[in-house]
């Protein structure tokens, strides 16, 4: 297992998208609220490394929020 303690994974999730004029983004402040098109019960989908690897829901137990992994991504095939 020596080999991997140094391999850097960078994991994103995302929770939705929206779409704004860059005006509205150069306004925006410490508390600023940005809608998502999304809601607290969709999906969310679960990046290695920019790649999307698996899809997954948010969970929130009292003051943490964690995320739980519903199903993995096939790789593709150039990955494989």
């Amino acid at each position: 297992m020596g080999t991997f303690d140094k391999v850097s994974v960078d994991i994103t999730v995302v929770l939705g998208s929206t779409s704004m004029p860059i005006h509205q983004v150069l306004r925006l402040g410490r508390g600023a609220i940005i809608e998502l098109e999304a809601s607290e019960d969709d999906a969310v989908q679960i990046l290695a490394n920019n790649l999307p690897v698996a899809t997954g829901t948010v969970v929130v137990n009292g003051n943490r929020i964690a995320v739980e992994v519903g199903a993995l991504l096939p790789r593709p095939l150039d990955m494989r």
